[in-house]
């Protein structure tokens, strides 16, 4: 934007909200220029902090006038890229618009704004004897989560954040609000519109008011940690948990320089081996026998060892474990920055892809650990580099596409949870095929200007494409 335009911009934007919810200050505008991604800083020309749905339809009006971009920012803890204005434009701050607005006890629902955050969410809601389940580690915003459909320790019981989702109230590009579902457990009317905008990164519309679905607080949660000779041997005990239908809450993977790197961040003394995390929720009676048939089945696969935690400080110490690997890794590391890569693949696929991810990382000399969702398919490797070093960096890229594609080959996704952003749309044709083409129409459709966080998730259809 010219100098002049965004003088008339911030006027019309003082005059739609107030002049203390518009900024251009160059310390504001950084801190909404990069997420927790290692892609570059670009500033946002203008950061707004809107309290309503009206003003932020009023938003996007003036940025519809102008032509102007607009990005939607929660906390800026996604690591694609997603929040970066690469064209500059207006950021959407929306850490104003942080209220729960109705928790619905009886339907088991609560509406929030998007600003609200997932601790904040669950203090509210234990009054209430409920909790939100969906847990990404990171203390996100509801609407962030739901914008890269977010998922979690969680989603092997629960499922992931579009699971969730029962009404988004969303402002288009042209200022429209719209409702995209209602507060029926199921409805076969119209088009699933939940499904469409949740995970859509802010390329179809901004989130201002979220109905979700919630969950009573177990009556009895364990946990365990169990060590196997081999990520081969831990995957297959997933597996076999799973066959045998027991309700388990949470299992995640973490190899072994992982938890050599958890037992020095977190002063813990855990077996250097690849180990599983587990919980399980449910009545006491019922955890028993779980729990006893989960030990039957772990030891046949080799588990060496097997630690129980039911009380609530030591289950919060082994999560607090598992949820600060990253820090641990960044602590570890001073002077590096932090990528971690995010493919889904089926279960069957999932040892291979751990082991093809080892080897590839010791072949090209880089630094990293592995941990996973296992009980969906999903792992990250958190991957330490020097930015200043174009080696390393190359090295890095080389990893992660190596990786992907691995995973695409055998029907996984390019990201299980992170979302595409900036660093995996490369991967989006591959991946999709002609789908994609229905993707960028839909994108053309509701955003004609290209106005909605450009350059991320899905593209707007070039001028002459048809399906």
């Amino acid at each position: 934007m010219t100098e002049q335009t965004i003088t008339i911009v911030i006027e019309a934007l003082k005059a739609a909200l107030t002049e203390e919810q518009v900024t251009i200050n160059e310390t504001v505008r950084e801190l909404h220029g990069r997420d927790e991604s290692y892609h570059g800083l670009q500033l946002p020309d203008i950061v707004v902090f809107p309290e309503t749905a009206e003003q932020v339809s009023a938003i996007m009006k003036i940025s519809n006038q102008f032509h102007i971009p607009v990005i939607p920012f929660g906390l800026g803890s996604s690591l694609e890229g997603h929040v970066i204005p690469t064209e500059g434009g207006i950021t959407i701050d929306f850490s104003l618009m942080n209220k729960v607005l109705e928790i619905m006890g009886n339907d088991f629902l609560v509406k929030v704004q998007p600003g609200v955050t997932r601790l904040q969410l669950n203090k509210e809601l234990k009054k209430y004897g409920l909790f939100f389940s969906v847990d990404p580690g990171a203390d996100a915003t509801i609407g962030g989560m739901v914008a890269t459909n977010a998922s979690g320790t969680t989603s092997v019981k629960y499922g992931v954040m579009r699971d969730q989702i029962r009404d988004l109230e969303v402002v288009l590009a042209d200022g429209m609000v719209i409702h995209t579902g209602n507060l029926a457990a199921k409805s076969s009317s119209g088009l699933h519109l939940n499904g469409l905008f949740t995970g859509s990164e802010g390329t179809l519309g901004c989130f201002t008011e979220i109905t979700l679905r919630v969950y009573g607080i177990p009556e009895h949660v364990s946990a365990a940690r169990a060590c196997f000779p081999s990520v081969n041997d831990a995957v297959e005990a997933v597996v076999s948990i799973l066959q045998a239908g027991i309700p388990v809450a949470r299992v995640e993977l973490v190899d072994e320089p992982s938890i050599r790197q958890a037992n020095l961040y977190s002063e813990t003394d855990y077996q250097e081996k690849p180990t599983l995390f587990l919980e399980f929720h449910g009545n006491e009676a019922g955890l028993k026998q779980d729990v006893e048939f989960m030990k039957d089945i772990v030891e046949g696969h080799g588990c060496s060892e097997i630690q129980f935690e039911t009380d609530t400080a030591s289950r919060n110490k082994l999560w607090e474990a598992r949820h600060n690997l990253a820090y641990a890794f960044i602590h570890g590391y001073p002077g590096k920055k932090m990528m971690v890569t995010d493919v889904c693949l089926p279960i069957s696929e999932l040892a291979g892809a751990v082991a093809h991810a080892r080897e590839h990382l010791e072949s090209l000399g880089l630094i990293g650990g592995i941990v996973g969702h296992v009980g969906d398919g999903n792992f990250h490797v958190l991957l330490m580099m020097d930015l200043d070093n174009p080696e390393e960096t190359a090295k890095a890229a080389d990893f992660n596409e190596r990786i992907v594609l691995y995973a695409l080959e055998r029907g996984g996704t390019c990201t299980g949870e992170h979302g595409v952003g900036i660093g995996k749309q490369k991967y989006q044709q591959q991946e999709h095929g002609d789908a994609l083409l229905v993707m960028e129409k839909i994108k053309q459709a509701l955003d004609p200007h290209n106005l909605l966080n450009p350059n991320k998730n899905v593209k707007a259809a070039e001028k002459g494409v048809h399906l």
